[in-house]
């Protein structure tokens, strides 16, 4: 972030974070983060939880979500909230396209918005 305001995709480094999970952190302020999340077909985000929230929606594509025991296919325009806490996981029906953002920042996803 050059200066300080504005991300380019450029900017944004792309990390795969695990097989077909694709993420750019693309901004960040003291208590929010914004993510862009690809996913490859057949790809798996697996059961986790964190303390962060998490909000977001689908941009493209169709995604299976489980959040709290309870699964949904999500497709463009569909939106998701997870308090902290929650365990939750994904899978890609086809390749898809998320926008999450996470409150407080997510610590181990910062190095990638510099």
């Amino acid at each position: 972030m050059a200066d300080g305001y504005f991300i380019l995709p450029q900017e944004a480094h792309q990390v795969e974070m695990r097989p077909g999970i694709h993420r750019r952190t693309m901004g960040v302020t003291d208590e929010a983060m914004l993510c862009e999340f690809f996913l490859e077909r057949d790809s798996v985000v697996p059961d986790h939880s964190h303390m962060n929230d998490q909000v977001g929606y689908v941009i493209h594509g169709r995604v299976e979500m489980t959040i709290g025991g309870i699964a949904k296919v999500l497709v463009r325009g569909d939106s998701y909230a997870i308090p902290g806490g929650i365990v939750h996981s994904a899978r890609a029906l086809e390749d898809s396209i998320a926008i999450d953002v996470f409150s407080p920042p997510r610590d181990d996803y910062r190095t990638e918005a510099r």
